[in-house]
């Protein structure tokens, strides 16, 4: 049994003067400079090399290195910095790869097993594929899922970090068991023709790289993964592959019909072949004992013809042999051997292994072949099995069933759907009652800050990032008699002590470790009494835990609380939104108008035609496209109707009209709420929404169509033969002139009061 070595984690930012970096070179000292390149002699080169490596060879371990390194940041003094960099200090994370996953799987069985509850954290390659593709707080909730969905699909996850929590009553402390796991969805099975692409977000990579992000054990020892819906789809094509038993020929071509022998070397190939088998057969016929003298004499045993035993049977090996002259073969032994059996079987690295195997009689051939197609089937099936990867640690946790605790948390879980459950739903309903069957009880720490009175108000004017979360609600030892946090230790296995590494912030293990540490000091303040809890017991069963289960914000900015368990939404009471309440029914989306046009400039023109108090909020989605709500419904319809009948006509009034400076360049875009949906729903990707908006959908099909054209026509002829009101009361009516009989006064009261020609009269017909 190996030794364990425990030290008590002290929340105290991390002290980067304390962390010392070893050349393998030469050692320099605080304020030295790195030696210049120089020749000199042997002896003095000599010497100058044992001086080096002096210090070097009186330091102790790496291993001894690495507990002192770690021990002291628990228990070094705070910095002065404060803030995000308590994040910062170091804690024993175990590091997983595909070289010993099978070994923390089996340890982590143990600690999960054991953990009241597990703190989990990813790290992805990307967020958003596009600005637009970012969360809006005037997003509906279809919408906003679809933007998540698009991310949780396109992007990869590269690393994975799961912290069981076990509390140890004699210690009155939890005792943590951070693990952090690296993914690359690499290919695993010959047979897998599906795509393994995935996007890399720029300002994504280089933030990860910023924290020394390990990309190269990511790409190079990354552990690979299939979700449950590729290995079903795996085992279906296995089972295929068995019933058509496509790898084992017994006395049958892989073509059904002889190749003719149309060459004088095939000929004499397939005699010599003849040849060769006839005086195996007899030899093995003629000898009871058959061993392996027998198979490998020189007479039969060549490079091409290699003798073994092959299920407990004689077998000939085939190798050097070209794919023409294995057909002959097989064409040889069809028709003048009835006990020879050709058999194809894959070896460990998918290398086929051809033999000829003699057999007693027919019921041997066919047991035979039983037998192969049973192993091929078999070790088919592990491979699959090894294939799964790091969804062995989703698969542990879903049928332990423990509470599962992240921070702002779910993207995480989308992309945890995405790459380990099977394809994302269409809705997010949908989507909650699936993940709610996989992990039936999950807590958000970002959701548990807000849910409580006494929280929001230790909480007030502080960050929500973890990092912030973390440094304030996990304070230092000096600082515990204020704050009274649950005391929590770092539990490591000094005899697999090179698996472990320094944690830092935004590395997934760490930001587990930290996400359950934040968790704990929320329950401690929410009075859940620790001291009670038996080592085994699940925290997701707490009373007074249980209203926060299964709660979540789809995002920061959604202004909503998720039921995972039922698929509803229901407003944050603790969020604050920046704009009215949305009215989807009452938006218009508009693209593709001027570059130089802002936000402001459409509000100001939409307002000069409908008035000053008929836009309630405008949104820009990114510079080509904003979102316009009204105030009333029915000015959805007015706009897009004005919008039409101004494109439709060249007249003067169309030309300086006030909406003329959103429609100016004839390409600016209109429609409802639901367009800005399909849009968002398709897989297509492109940078700007304009482009995307077109790409999906054609001009044709995007605005609102007119129940007939005559009807807009109508409104053209009478938006023309409108009457213009004089200062004096007097009409003048326009019916009896055609447009050259506009004067300038007509222009220049359309110009002062547009609603009264166009919009009103539109709205009443």
């Amino acid at each position: 049994m190996g030794l364990c070595w425990t030290t008590t984690f002290s929340y105290g930012p991390y002290d980067s003067t304390s962390m010392a970096v070893f050349d393998s070179t030469y050692l320099l000292q605080p304020n030295q400079a790195r030696p210049t390149a120089r020749l000199h002699p042997p002896a003095t080169v000599a010497m100058q090399c044992r001086r080096r490596l002096a210090p070097l060879l009186r330091a102790p371990p790496p291993r001894i290195l690495l507990y002192r390194l770690l021990s002291s940041s628990y228990s070094s003094p705070p910095s002065s910095g404060g803030g995000d960099e308590a994040a910062a200090s170091g804690v024993a994370v175990k590091q997983v790869t595909r070289g010993n996953l099978a070994e923390a799987l089996e340890e982590l069985r143990a600690r999960v097993r054991d953990a009241a509850f597990v703190g989990f954290d990813l790290e992805m390659s990307g967020v958003t594929s596009a600005p637009w593709r970012d969360t809006f707080e005037l997003d509906r909730a279809d919408v906003r899922y679809l933007k998540l969905r698009d991310s949780a699909q396109r992007f990869a996850a590269l690393q994975l970090g799961i912290c069981p929590f076990r509390w140890d009553p004699a210690k009155s402390a939890f005792v943590a068991h951070p693990h952090n796991f690296f993914i690359f969805p690499r290919k695993e099975l010959p047979y897998d023709n599906s795509s393994h692409e995935f996007l890399c977000q720029t300002s994504s990579i280089d933030f990860l790289a910023k924290y020394q992000f390990d990309f190269n054990t990511c790409f190079h020892e990354g552990i690979s993964y299939l979700s449950r819906a590729q290995e079903e789809e795996a085992l279906q094509k296995l089972n295929v592959l068995h019933h058509d038993a496509i790898s084992v020929s017994s006395n049958t071509s892989e073509e059904g019909e002889d190749a003719p022998l149309k060459s004088t070397a095939d000929l004499l190939f397939t005699e010599r072949m003849k040849i060769r088998f006839n005086e195996w057969c007899d030899a093995i016929r003629s000898n009871s004992r058959v061993d392996n003298n027998l198979l490998g004499s020189n007479k039969f045993g060549t490079d091409q013809f290699q003798t073994v035993f092959f299920k407990m049977r004689p077998a000939v090996m085939l190798n050097g042999f070209t794919s023409h002259q294995l057909k002959l073969i097989q064409q040889v032994l069809r028709k003048n051997f009835k006990d020879l059996m050709y058999v194809c079987t894959f070896g460990e690295d998918d290398t086929s292994e051809k033999r000829v195997v003699y057999t007693d009689n027919s019921d041997d051939s066919i047991l035979l072949m039983k037998d192969v197609q049973q192993d091929l089937l078999t070790s088919r099936k592990a491979k699959v099995e090894s294939a799964i990867g790091i969804r062995h640690v989703i698969d542990l946790l879903a049928s332990e069933r423990k509470l599962i605790v992240g921070h702002s948390c779910f993207l995480d879980i989308a992309q945890v759907y995405s790459k380990f459950i099977g394809p994302l739903p269409s809705s997010i309903k949908d989507f909650s009652l699936g993940i709610n069957k996989v992990f039936p009880h999950i807590a958000d720490t970002r959701h548990l800050m807000s849910a409580n009175d006494a929280v929001q108000y230790l909480m007030r004017q502080k960050s929500k990032s973890l990092s912030s979360a973390f440094s304030f609600l996990c304070p230092t030892a000096a600082e515990s008699s204020t704050r009274t946090p649950v005391k929590i230790e770092v539990e490591a296995d000094e005899t697999t002590l090179s698996c472990f590494a320094s944690g830092a912030k935004h590395e997934a293990g760490y930001d587990a470790f930290m996400t359950g540490s934040v968790f704990a000091q929320l329950c401690a303040h929410l009075d859940i009494n620790f001291e009670h809890l038996t080592p085994k017991e699940n925290l997701a069963r707490n009373n007074k835990l249980q209203k926060y289960i299964n709660h979540l914000s789809p995002s920061f900015n959604s202004g909503t609380v998720l039921d995972l368990s039922t698929g509803t939404e229901r407003p944050d009471t603790g969020y604050k939104s920046r704009y009215p309440a949305a009215v989807y029914d009452n938006v218009v989306l508009i693209w593709r108008f001027q570059s130089e046009l802002r936000a402001k400039d459409i509000k100001d023109a939409i307002c000069k035609v409908f008035g000053p108090a008929s836009v309630t909020t405008i949104f820009s989605i990114d510079r080509t496209a904003v979102l316009v709500q009204f105030s009333k419904q029915e000015s959805v319809n007015d706009f897009l109707d004005l919008k039409a009948t101004l494109e439709r006509t060249d007249s003067a009034i169309s030309v300086l009209h006030p909406l003329s400076t959103i429609l100016q360049g004839g390409k600016t875009r209109a429609a409802n709420y639901e367009t800005y949906r399909d849009i968002c729903n398709s897989s297509v990707s492109k940078y700007f929404f304009a482009d995307q908006a077109e790409a999906v959908c054609p001009a044709s099909n995007t605005e609102l169509k007119c129940e007939n054209l005559d009807a807009g026509d109508a409104h053209l002829d009478e938006t023309t033969n409108a009457s213009v009101q004089r200062g004096e009361g007097t009409k003048y009516t326009s019916k009896n002139r055609d447009n050259s009989d506009i004067s300038c006064q007509d222009i220049l009261d359309v110009l002062q009061d547009g609603k009264t020609l166009f919009s009103k009269r539109i709205s009443q017909t």
